[in-house]
């Protein structure tokens, strides 16, 4: 038996897979001690036969399986995995040599079980699209608070690209809900710490992100977000998560708020901002205001993310009654002439 198991689920991104398998062969930690399993989610760029062949000093498993999301194919890899401890890696992030021993350190000095998180940081070798680099800043200051000590990490910042937990725990959690394509690594850690696990940082457990996702892949993700943290709150009774939100939202910038309340749950109105937005970010980008292409990229992740929360909640009516009507603030919902 191993003492860590390393999940892997893997998607047509062969190139970077290659990469990802050289970075654990070269680990502090011995290869011959490290298992990994390795799970072709429907791959159909040569991944299942390179994994088939691949001549490698790590405890490799390989498994295909047809096309069921994230959340199935690191289910079946933690069904085929023996190790004690679970090391999610994401099939974009190149694990730094020490990242494996990293991980195992803090589980080893800590009195209880807990879930250790590492960073996925911006590689310096590989261009990124303005909208990736953007999500990798965001992710840096999270990174930056939770080194400071301004907040401390919890389930809401377990991604699964480089994060760690005891296998028992996940397996008694129930492991991965396969009905979410995104956010369930989230999903699953609100479980974990209702089973009362703890969460730590650990900024060396180091990863670099080789992220590659179209304008569309990455606009499609916070409403996807929006809609599963109403699901997470409300049909799963976090009711706290809904109170968060709303928090999270009456902070956000005024006219990001007034977007909001302009645009949601109207097609049109919301078409133009989010059109504007992109032409805003593309200038800014073009001509190197990095702050102006970070606040329009800012703007369309908030847009499409509250679109998501009022989606799930029904409607534009059901969102401005939930974030705007007990704060004070006026609506200015103009139902009787509303476009889309």
């Amino acid at each position: 038996m191993s003492k860590v198991s390393i999940i892997i689920p893997t998607y047509n991104r062969l190139s970077r897979l290659k990469h990802v398998l050289a970075a654990l062969e070269s680990q502090t930690v011995p290869p011959t001690e490290l298992e990994v399993v390795v799970v072709s989610d429907g791959a159909t760029d040569g991944t299942n036969e390179f994994l088939s062949s691949l001549q490698t000093p790590l405890k490799l498993k390989s498994i295909t399986q047809t096309n069921g999301g994230p959340a199935s194919a690191r289910n079946n890899a933690i069904a085929n995995a023996s190790g004690e401890l679970l090391l999610f890696v994401d099939d974009d992030v190149v694990a730094a040599p020490q990242l494996v021993a990293e991980h195992l350190r803090i589980h080893e000095q800590c009195a209880e079980d807990m879930v250790v998180l590492g960073p996925m940081l911006t590689p310096q070798d590989f261009p990124l699209s303005p909208w990736v680099n953007w999500e990798q800043e965001k992710l840096l200051e999270q990174y930056n608070s939770m080194q400071e000590g301004d907040w401390a990490p919890s389930a809401r910042q377990f991604y699964t690209g480089n994060s760690s937990v005891p296998r028992l725990h996940v397996l008694a959690a129930g492991c991965f809900d396969e009905r979410f394509r995104r956010a369930e690594d989230v999903e699953l850690a609100y479980r974990l710490s209702e089973r009362g696990l703890k969460f730590a940082f650990n900024p060396n457990a180091i990863g670099h992100h080789y992220a590659e996702r179209s304008l569309q892949s990455w606009m499609a993700t916070p409403y996807a977000y929006g809609r599963n943290d109403v699901i997470f709150s409300l049909a799963e009774g976090r009711h706290w998560l809904a109170a968060v939100t709303k928090r999270e939202f009456q902070g956000r910038n005024a006219l990001v708020r007034w977007l909001v309340n302009v645009s949601v749950g109207r097609r049109l109105p919301k078409g133009i901002a989010i059109g504007a937005l992109r032409i805003v970010a593309s200038v800014g980008n073009a001509i190197g205001m990095k702050r102006v292409t970070s606040a329009a990229y800012s703007g369309i992740f908030n847009l499409r993310y509250y679109e998501g929360v009022a989606d799930e909640l029904g409607g534009r009516k059901q969102f401005l009654e939930r974030y705007f009507s007990s704060n004070g603030e006026q609506t200015r919902d103009q139902d009787n002439t509303a476009v889309g």
